[in-house]
């Protein structure tokens, strides 16, 4: 390389090495947090792939401390992974309805999900992300602020907003305020990340 100096690849090795501590110190924490988002190990083992090719392409940009820029990256390769399986179901179902039709057997079409997986369900996915950094990932609200990109004020008003709907889907299931909390069972992933 033509005109390359010592500092130059000091420079590059210092990126390098920052990645490298990033990726060492975070990787299971961002497996997990992709597991706790998506619907499959493999999937999440492709989001925190994807989070660390795009630190690696912006490593420059990895600020001190990495993990809430890693969260934002992961939310980012998330969403792209929805976009692109709505698009695709879209897809199916529209080759799907130019094939012969038939009728679905209404097993199909009725889920059993329990109470509480319903009400997060009845929640908007800004609701439920807000839920999940604060419960799942035990985020203060100034650092999930920085994950979702927006003020920590907006973000205590998102989950305030979030634990109100919560709360009143669940009481309208037949909860009380009264009854103890579901503590969740913590995945292996997130197990590993202590």
């Amino acid at each position: 390389m033509a005109g390359s100096t010592s500092a130059d690849h000091g420079r590059a090795r210092g990126r390098a090495s920052r990645f490298d501590a990033a990726f060492n110190a975070h990787y299971l924490k961002v497996l997990a947090f992709a597991i706790r988002r998506t619907e499959s190990r493999v999937e999440a083992e492709d989001v925190a792939a994807e989070t660390f090719a795009v630190a690696w392409r912006r490593r420059d940009a990895i600020p001190d401390p990495p993990m809430p820029w890693l969260n934002a990256v992961a939310l980012r390769v998330i969403a792209n992974h929805r976009r692109s399986s709505r698009r695709r179901a879209h897809r199916d179902q529209r080759f799907a309805s130019e094939s012969v039709p038939h009728s679905r057997d209404p097993a199909e079409i009725v889920e059993s999900r329990d109470e509480i997986a319903a009400a997060l369900a009845s929640l908007t996915e800004q609701q439920r992300e807000a839920l999940r950094l604060v419960a799942w990932e035990g985020l203060d609200h100034r650092t999930a602020a920085s994950v979702v990109g927006c003020s920590p004020a907006t973000f205590r008003v998102r989950l305030h907003r979030a634990r109100r709907a919560l709360g009143k889907h669940l009481r309208l299931s037949g909860h009380s305020a009264d009854e103890p909390p579901v503590v969740p069972t913590p995945c292996r992933a997130a197990e590993e990340t202590k």
